[in-house]
């Protein structure tokens, strides 16, 4: 008799910390980027929307480095919905 595996459902998001982290972990699975912070995290209809700033390519000095910004969906229980690169930069650069 095949032994049947059972698939815990994700626990649901709680609030916006709860969503950085979650989405910060689901980022870093996929590009293989450590994560440097979060910009900002908003309730969506579906869920979470979160930015995600990345270390993309690590240099010495640091403020050379290339950093990108991932704007990431999850639902209300922290599954992926999507994520996209919004914009990519170099540590040291400021915003207009």
């Amino acid at each position: 008799m095949a032994e049947q595996t059972r698939r815990r459902s994700p626990s649901p998001v709680k609030g916006p910390v709860g969503a950085a982290r979650r989405a910060g972990r689901r980022l870093t699975a996929l590009t293989g980027h450590p994560v440097d912070g979060v910009s900002a995290v908003s309730p969506t209809e579906d869920g979470w929307r979160v930015r995600v700033d990345v270390v993309e390519v690590a240099r010495i000095p640091d403020t050379t480095s290339l950093m990108a910004t991932y704007e990431v969906d999850l639902d209300h229980e922290g599954r992926l919905l999507q994520y996209e690169r919004v914009r990519r930069y170099r540590r040291c650069a400021t915003d207009d």
